[in-house]
């Protein structure tokens, strides 16, 4: 059970995997009251954004009711933690208000980029986005930068004191902090940490890590000359150290070694410059090898496949493995990180089942039966309805203390009952059948049609925030349209169309009189939803004596239509058309990033065809039952089918895990006409013919915003550091274009300008 907890959990946590964050709400506070975390912390891709971060968490502060007075005594109204661009610009923006405010910094102002190597040209991206606040930002060269900063910190008389890291921070009963530093205490309303993560080197972890030669970057590669160098990465920061330090004006020797078997996510120029320092003989390039031991003046190399080591000279060495997230350090805060999954989930599975237990006593008042046969007689539905509330308390009470396993239940439990209920009257799932779906229709119209209502509302809710948030804020065209499109398809082909629309067509005589006055089309109004849902999405669209206008759109819609689209669109029905998708896209959307991603989530999604296949089989089953004498088959396939994709796989499942794994579960791993679209769209694209794909310059800056954007878990900065095309002959792409949207530095685009129709909605 352990191992396969630990398994679990290491796909839960795959979604953002190195690239955890904080947990933040508006105006980027923690989940500690009056703590708020900015800059590279808060997912800040570059300087630009980060300074804009620092502006905006002080307008958040000012419209607070605690802040309109000021402090008395030696409280301080902010305390500014990190003098980086987001610190030092939070600190201004305060200033100017007239508020309280200090700076305490680690190390130097402006310390990650003054620890840039010499002469590294610092960019001012977005280019469409003004710079805020008083910081300055334009393109220059770090140290005009660093020097331009101190002088407005000096002009400006903002408190900043370096050298003075934060050493522990409380928050009092008042509401107010108590910090302690290296050199004192102070007291403050709120606290901004802004600290980044950069200045947070990521160790190997070997013997002599800590001599005097070994770095954790390289600050001045000109003053290396004539000696052995070691650097360890097969990052761009690594290889440019290498490339920066093999210069043949500097005659030094340089291995580059590293634990992988390829550079896969370098720039592309970089790639360039170290093939040609390789051939030169500049750089030694080692592949699958792993340092375990620093001595002085030399090193120890163990090379996948052989068992001797090899040792190799070092007069100096640079560990260059990027930066890690200070996970002590904020939990040590307080501070609840995304995608944490401590707690006990044995408890929460107990709270679960008891849970169903209680609300199964309780449906034994309404004709439901007693839970494992525990008949308490008149106290039964008390007893039950009693235990349940408890249970349901008690999961909330443990997840509001940070226990996602509590959440996960709770979770399970409300989308278990939505579907499992809407099952029907007498078929419903253990503890509802015999009276879940009775006592969920009401005001004359069935649960069903409630699940309806309540799917659209949900989307539309959650699908104008989506909105807002990435079309109406950004000022994206692309992202305003393609929300508009889902919400117009939900409320029109998923709600109107097949609730009232249909019924409606066929009392006026809309549809002719010889359409509605035949039952086996006028009788049938829930294949309107097979007007935009195509097989085998749409499991049931030649089952069941369709009338033959059904059979003729079915078989245009599934092999014509769509086939039609993903050659032009790729897989974009998934992300502006499908309900499921959309239901993923709004409802699912502010989990998007906790999509799993790694090799073992590309491997589940062979799921997919499995499901696709069992689609084709219960479908052919079901078709030739009369003529092959199938029925007991054909019966039991297509109830095994209707339980286990349709309600388990399309509902339980899936939308339970929307909060814990992003909302593309079911389209990604298990939707077969997604599958079936993917496998025509990589045909397409093999062919030479296909017109969907995304493109990249060379301008990507490694951010990674992309790649955790993306609900169906691609690792699209790989395809933007190589400029490699992004199309569905090596991904699972739906089109959303988030990843396009969320580029600080527009390095994706839809096509290259005039090659595809994609690009007349540009971002």
């Amino acid at each position: 059970m352990l191992k396969f907890r630990k398994k679990l959990e290491a796909v839960l946590a795959s979604g953002s995997a190195d690239h955890r964050r904080p947990v933040l709400g508006k105006g980027y506070e923690s989940n500690v009251r009056g703590l708020h975390v900015i800059g590279d912390l808060a997912g800040a891709p570059v300087i630009k954004l980060a300074m804009a971060q620092g502006v905006e968490v002080v307008e958040h502060l000012a419209g607070r009711p605690e802040m309109q007075n000021r402090p008395s005594g030696d409280l301080l109204d902010v305390l500014v933690v990190g003098a980086g661009a987001s610190g030092l610009n939070a600190a201004l923006a305060a200033q100017e208000r007239g508020w309280r405010c200090v700076v305490v910094e680690k190390e130097k102002i402006a310390n990650t980029i003054e620890n840039f190597p010499e002469g590294k040209w610092i960019y001012a991206e977005p280019d469409s986005e003004p710079a805020k606040g008083k910081l300055w930002l334009d393109g220059a060269q770090k140290e005009d930068l660093v020097q331009r900063w101190n002088q407005i910190v000096s002009d400006n008389g903002l408190d900043v004191r370096t050298e003075e890291p934060l050493v522990s921070l409380d928050r009092q009963s008042d509401g107010t902090f108590l910090a302690c530093t290296s050199k004192g205490r102070y007291r403050t309303r709120k606290v901004i940490l802004a600290t980044g993560q950069r200045g947070n080197p990521r160790k190997l972890g070997v013997s002599g890590e800590d001599l005097e030669k070994v770095y954790h970057r390289l600050y001045s590669p000109k003053s290396y000359r004539d000696e052995d160098i070691l650097v360890v990465g097969g990052g761009n920061s690594a290889v440019e150290a290498a490339l920066s330090l093999s210069q043949s004006r500097q005659s030094n020797r340089v291995v580059l070694s590293y634990r992988g078997g390829e550079f896969g996510r370098l720039f592309k120029d970089n790639r360039r410059l170290l093939d040609e320092a390789v051939a030169a003989g500049r750089i030694e390039v080692i592949f699958h090898s792993q340092i375990t031991a620093f001595r002085p003046g030399e090193a120890d190399v163990q090379i996948e496949g052989s068992k001797a080591l090899r040792t190799i000279p070092m007069d100096h060495a640079f560990v260059l493995i990027g930066a890690e997230l200070p996970v002590k350090f904020l939990t040590a805060l307080g501070i609840r990180l995304e995608n944490d999954w401590s707690g006990r989930p044995p408890v929460a599975a107990i709270l679960t089942v008891l849970t169903f237990l209680g609300v199964g006593g309780f449906g034994s008042k309404l004709g439901g039966a007693p839970p494992l046969g525990l008949d308490l007689g008149s106290s039964t539905a008390a007893v039950g309805a009693i235990a349940a509330l408890l249970a349901v308390a008690g999961l909330v009470y443990r997840g509001v203390r940070g226990e996602k396993w509590s959440w996960l239940g709770l979770s399970f439990f409300a989308w278990y009952s939505i579907y499992g209920i809407k099952l029907g009257a007498g078929s419903e799932l253990w503890p509802y059948r015999g009276w879940g779906y009775e006592a969920l229709s009401f005001l004359d119209r069935s649960w069903a049609f409630w699940y309806t209502i309540l799917y659209t509302v949900l989307m539309t809710g959650f699908g104008l925030q989506a909105l807002k948030r990435w079309g109406l804020d950004r000022k994206d065209k692309f992202q305003i349209w393609r929300f508009t499109s889902l919400l117009a398809f939900q409320w029109i082909f998923f709600f109107l169309v097949p609730e009232f629309l249909f019924q409606w067509a066929v009392k006026y005589r809309w549809v002719g009189e010889a359409l509605a006055s035949d039952p086996q089309f006028a009788d049938q109004a829930w294949r309107a939803y097979g007007v935009v849902y195509a097989w085998p999405l749409f499991f049931y669209t030649w089952l069941y004596d369709p009338h033959m206008i059904w059979v003729l759109w079915g078989v245009a819609l599934t092999f014509l239509i769509i086939p039609l689209l993903v050659l032009f669109h790729g897989k974009r029905y998934c992300s502006w058309v499908c309900g499921c998708g959309g239901l993923a896209e709004t409802f699912g959307d502010r989990w998007r990033h906790l999509a799993p991603k790694g090799k073992t989530a590309l491997r589940l999604e062979k799921m997919g065809l499995a499901i696709l296949l069992f689609a084709f089989a219960v479908t052919l089953v079901m078709l030739g039952k009369d003529a092959w004498g199938l029925m007991v088959t054909a019966d039991r396939s297509i109830y095994v089918y209707r339980i286990l994709v349709d309600v388990w796989l399309v509902g339980i499942l899936p939308v339970t895990v929307y909060p814990f794994m992003g909302g593309k579960v079911w389209c990604r791993f298990w939707c077969p006409l997604a599958k079936m679209m993917e496998i025509t769209s990589r045909f397409y694209t093999r062919l030479g013919i296909s017109r969907f794909h995304i493109v990249a310059n060379d301008k990507c800056i490694a951010c990674n915003e992309c790649s955790r954007n993306c609900q169906v878990g691609i690792d699209v900065m790989q395809y933007a550091l190589k400029q490699e095309t992004l199309d569905n002959a090596t991904s699972s792409c739906i089109g959303c274009g988030i990843c396009v949207t969320v580029c600080p530095m527009d390095t994706l685009s839809y096509s290259k300008a005039g090659e595809s129709p994609l690009n007349v909605l540009p971002s």
